[in-house]
Formats: structure tokens, C-alpha cells, sequence
């Protein structure tokens, strides 16, 4: 079968870093299987929509995007392409059922269980073939409570490409006579950035009353870090220059590898891969941020002094609630150990306002906590119940005008404190990994601003020969919002 005459796929990705990968690895596996890989959806003969799961919001964002992708097969008669359109992702594994029976627009449903098998079952879609979508269930209940216990060689574990549970890779592997893993086979790079997510682990332990993420992403296992490596380094052989890693909960890395520490001898390996010039660490629980892995990523070179500490609130009363541990004290602790090994480092945060119980004096607290923290970026989400939670049983809910409106205040308030903090970085000498070039404007991040979410800046000066993926020494002369300016 000539290229032209293989069936074409178009991913769409929804929703984090985590999805990325785990889109890549889908996409890995259907090139490997026999199908051509496509940017666009309306040049594709189906369309593989990654959905997200996490909040109200994403949820209906994934439902539209799977119907816009309908409307592709309706045109189909008119010239287009498309002949079926399929959800996968947290949204396809937490419904399954119900969002095929909700949705007839999408020609099938298909669970993280799915995966490894992926192109066969798409192409007997393709073909008309009818899908029977699963019937949801806690996938925590697959793996042993015990974390060393566990062998996540026995299920479906999306995004972590190990080479040596896909049988396409073991072939490829076999091939190369035992040669390192190659990577290609279950993962290929769906656009060509000079960074890219790369997982550490897959789902949580942890109970927190908000969240159904550990449901449908089940517990939390850790890559082995000969695999972790070998895909760092496949990944620079694609021109990736900076390793965004990313999991559920970082800080828990190794603990069912037996070795919870793990996490700070694999940093400097990672850093030493030849090509990459800087790795990223996301999700830190603060509650398991132990000294030892501060100093590892404040320290280490070639690592981001970069803190993805997610507080959620600051009130001890409602984190208690949130099923989190915490108060300002603690919290503020937390950033002076970091801030004595790295002054300049970048600091990142999410937290829920209006969680049910919280009082006008909780509001205070994490408003105080927010104005002594300095961080450079703050997620702001009003509260909303989420399927199967506990917190979504309490009875002592705020109405949702109050939610709105706390939530408003918060984000104000935000607004200008990470504005401030971005004038304090003038002055400071960063390092910007370039993004975009566009004739006389050169984008990129420096080394406290992670991908997408945390403001970009804008270099100006001796900018000529600058490239995408260079990492640029320059000073900040202006900021705007949470962006900034620098001179090279």
C-alpha cells in the first residue's frame, strides 16, 4: 500500500500536558499500525478527538469538538474526507457508555484500555465496524493497594511509553538487535516545538474530596527510569531541547519502585542527555515536597528552578475538608526553602474558591497568603461538584453567585500580584528558550515559565541569527501582565 493509499488519522488533543503525550503515543501506535498521520482534520479519513475529563468546562469543550468533527463526515459529500470520528482520552474513560449513548454523533467510544490495539480497532470503525464502548469502572481497583506491589505491566497505562509493552516496538526493538528501545513506535511528535511533555508516572493516590481524576486514571505507578531516559533521549533526537515532565503527582515518584527518592538522582541524568539544554518539573504536591527534592531542582544544572506547587487554598479549615494538608505558615515555609537555594526561582499555583464551607474569614486567609507568596502565576477555579466525589455530597455548598463572585475577586487580585511580580523580575538576567521567530519578534520562555500557561517573553536587541529552540542569555527591561521583555 502505497502512503498515499493509507487510511489518514488527525489527533485533537484536549486538556494538559498529560493528554499531549499520551495523544503522541496514540498516535505512535496508529502510524506504526498502518495509518497516516494528518494535521489537519478535514484532510482525514477519521478524526481521534482526546478528550478531557476534569471540569465542567472541559467536558463541554470536549463534547463540541467532537461535534465540530461530525460536521466533517456530513461535508464528506460535498468533497471531504471523513469517515468517522472517534473520543478517546479522561472524558471517553470516565463516561464510556453514557457519552456513546449521548452522542451518537461519534461513530465510537473508546477506553484507555483500548490503546494498545488502537489501530486495528480504529480501522474496523473506519470500515463501518460497530464498537461496544465500556461500561465504566474505578480503575484504582486494577493495581494492589500496596504501591510495591504493583506491576502496571498488566493494564493499560496511557502515555507512558514503555517500548517493551507494545508489541509494534518489540518487533522495531527486535530489529535493531536488542539496541536501545525505539521510541518512534509508540510515540510520534505531533508538531515540532522545541519542548515536549514527557511522563514520569501515571495516576494518584491521594483522596482529595474535589477531585475524580484517581477514578479513571487509577493508582499511581511510576516509568522506570532506564525508560524515562531512553525517551529523553529519543526525544532529542527529534530537536526537543527542553523535558517538560509531567505526571498526576510528581513528588510521589519511586515510591513503588521502592525508592522515593528517586525523583533527585534521575533529574541530573536527564539533564545530561545530550541536546537538551533544560528539564521541567510539574506537579509537586506540597505535602510531599521533601527538602532533598528542592534542593535537587533548585540546585542541579540544567534543571528549572521551577515549582509547580499546586496549594488549592491556604485555609487549614478547608484544606482539612479538601482531604489536604496545609496552613500559610507551612506553605510559606515551603517557598523560603526554596527562594534561600534559588531567589529567582519560578513559583506556580492553582487554588478553588468558594469550596463548600468556606467562610468569608477562609477567603481572608487565602487572599493574605496570596499577597505574602509572590508567586509568578496563580490558576484561579471557582468551586463546581464533579461526578462521583466526595465533596460533591457535601450539604453546605455556597450559591453559585457567591462562587462566581469570590472567584472574580480572587482572580482580581491575582491579576495584580502576578503583575508585581513580574516588575520585580526587571533587571534579572534569564535564560529563553526561543519558541517563535517571526521576522523581527523572537518569543520563547524563560526558565520561571512553564509552557502555555505561564506568560512568554519577548526578546529584543542583538537578535539577529537568533533561532527557534536557541536558549538565549538576556536581561528583563519591561514586563506587562505576568509577560515580559528582555534585551539579549
Amino acid at each position: 500500500m502505497t502512503t498515499d493509499q493509507l487510511l489518514s488519522v488527525a489527533m485533537v488533543t484536549l486538556g494538559c500536558t498529560r493528554n499531549e503525550v499520551d495523544s503522541e503515543e496514540l498516535a505512535g501506535r496508529l502510524q506504526a499500525g498502518g495509518f497516516r498521520l494528518v494535521a489537519d482534520p478535514a484532510d482525514a479519513d477519521t478524526v481521534v478527538v482526546n478528550t478531557c475529563g476534569f471540569v465542567e468546562q472541559a467536558k463541554k469543550d470536549s463534547v463540541d469538538t467532537l461535534l465540530e468533527a461530525a460536521d466533517l463526515k456530513a461535508s464528506a459529500n460535498h468533497g471531504g474526507k471523513a469517515q468517522a470520528v472517534v473520543a478517546v482520552g479522561c472524558m471517553a474513560e470516565r463516561y464510556g457508555k453514557e457519552l456513546a449513548d449521548s452522542l451518537p454523533e461519534a461513530d465510537a467510544v473508546l477506553g484507555f484500555d483500548d490503546y494498545p490495539d488502537i489501530a486495528a480497532k480504529l480501522r474496523a470503525i473506519v470500515a463501518g465496524g460497530h464498537h461496544e464502548a465500556h461500561t465504566p469502572s474505578d480503575r484504582r481497583l486494577l493495581l494492589p493497594i500496596s504501591p510495591v506491589e504493583r506491576d502496571a505491566s498488566t493494564i493499560s497505562v496511557p502515555g507512558m511509553g514503555d517500548a517493551t509493552t507494545d508489541a509494534a516496538s518489540a518487533v522495531v526493538t527486535g530489529m535493531l538487535g536488542g539496541a536501545m528501545k525505539d521510541f518512534s513506535a509508540v510515540r510520534a511528535r505531533l508538531d515540532d516545538a522545541p519542548w515536549a511533555p514527557l511522563k514520569l508516572a501515571s495516576g494518584c493516590d491521594r483522596r482529595c474530596t474535589f477531585c475524580a481524576i484517581p477514578s479513571f486514571r487509577g493508582s499511581f505507578v511510576s516509568r522506570r527510569p532506564s525508560d524515562v531516559l531512553h525517551e529523553a533521549r529519543w526525544l532529542a533526537e527529534q530537536g526537543v531541547k527542553e523535558l517538560f515532565l509531567v505526571s498526576e503527582n510528581s513528588t510521589s515518584y519511586g515510591k513503588d519502585l521502592g525508592d522515593l527518592r528517586l525523583l533527585e538522582s534521575l533529574l541530573p541524568e536527564l539533564a545530561a542527555v545530550d541536546g537538551i539544554e533544560r528539564v521541567r518539573v510539574s506537579y509537586l504536591q506540597p505535602a510531599e515536597t521533601r527538602p532533598g527534592l528542592i534542593q535537587a531542582i533548585a540546585t542541579t544544572p540544567g534543571v528549572a528552578p521551577y515549582f509547580d506547587l499546586s496549594f488549592q487554598h491556604a485555609s487549614n479549615a478547608v484544606l482539612r475538608r479538601m482531604k489536604r494538608f496545609g496552613d500559610p505558615g507551612s506553605f510559606l515555609g515551603l517557598l523560603d526553602q526554596v527562594r534561600q537555594l534559588a531567589p529567582d526561582a519560578g513559583v506556580r499555583s492553582n487554588v478553588i474558591v468558594g469550596f463548600p464551607g468556606e467562610t468569608e474569614e477562609d477567603l481572608e486567609i487565602l487572599c493574605d497568603f496570596l499577597e505574602a507568596a509572590r508567586l509568578d502565576v496563580t490558576g484561579v477555579f471557582g468551586y463546581s461538584d464533579e461526578d462521583g466525589t466526595e465533596a460533591a455530597g457535601f450539604t453546605d455548598k455556597l450559591d453559585e453567585d457567591e462562587v462566581a463572585a469570590r472567584a472574580a475577586h480572587v482572580s482580581a487580585l491575582v491579576e495584580e500580584l502576578t503583575s508585581q511580580r513580574a516588575e520585580e523580575r526587571i533587571g534579572e538576567a534569564v535564560e529563553v528558550l526561543v519558541e517563535e521567530v517571526d521576522g523581527d519578534e523572537i518569543v520563547g520562555r524563560a526558565a520561571h515559565q512553564g509552557p502555555d500557561v505561564d506568560g512568554m517573553t519577548t526578546l529584543v536587541g542583538d537578535i539577529a541569527g537568533v533561532r527557534r529552540g536557541d536558549l538565549v542569555r538576556a536581561v528583563v527591561v519591561a514586563s506587562e501582565g505576568v509577560d515580559l521583555t528582555a534585551q539579549v
